[in-house]
């Protein structure tokens, strides 16, 4: 008889019971080397975690983070770009303030009273004053505005009247 070779599947959960994998079965003399199954191999898929959504969902969670780290990446760039504005324009104010200082020493040594002397005598030709052209006035400090009075009005009786009637109501 024939020698016959049997391999079974199992791909089920925990279903694989120990034992050999494969079995044999001589018979008789060597004669017929035929391999002949007695039955076909069961082949059973184990039901696994991979279901047809879940590569939807590894797609959108990676393409999720790939988003966020782009963000974070851009977010960085601007705020190293706003950094380096601010910098640049922290050292043009450092230089527009000493400009500042150097045009206002400037300005305090060409109005200084030494300059504004030399420049009103070499320039527009004039002299210091002395004291025979110095005229003195007096003005009187006794002068007081009068105003007249007013003469009173019907109008102005009756407003005075209504008002000391409430000033002596009120007590």
């Amino acid at each position: 008889m024939a020698e016959l070779n049997y391999v079974h599947y199992y791909y089920e959960d925990d279903s694989y019971e120990g034992g050999d994998a494969e079995e044999t079965e001589s018979a008789g003399n060597g004669a017929d080397n035929e391999k002949e199954p007695e039955e076909k191999p069961e082949i059973r898929m184990r039901q696994t975690e991979a279901r047809s959504g879940s590569l939807i969902n590894i797609i959108l969670i990676s393409v999720l983070a790939a988003l966020l780290l782009s963000t974070v990446i851009y977010s960085l760039d601007k705020r190293n770009t706003m950094y380096n504005k601010v910098s640049s324009k922290n050292q043009e104010l450092s230089m527009t303030e000493a400009e500042n200082v150097r045009l206002r020493s400037e300005l305090e040594s060409r109005v200084s009273a030494k300059n504004v002397e030399d420049y009103a005598k070499n320039e527009l030709g004039m002299l210091k004053i002395d004291s025979s052209q110095i005229k003195y006035i007096k003005i009187q400090t006794g002068d007081v505005v009068n105003i007249p009075e007013q003469e009173e009005t019907v109008w102005t009786k009756v407003k005075g009247f209504f008002e000391s009637c409430v000033e002596y109501f009120r007590g």
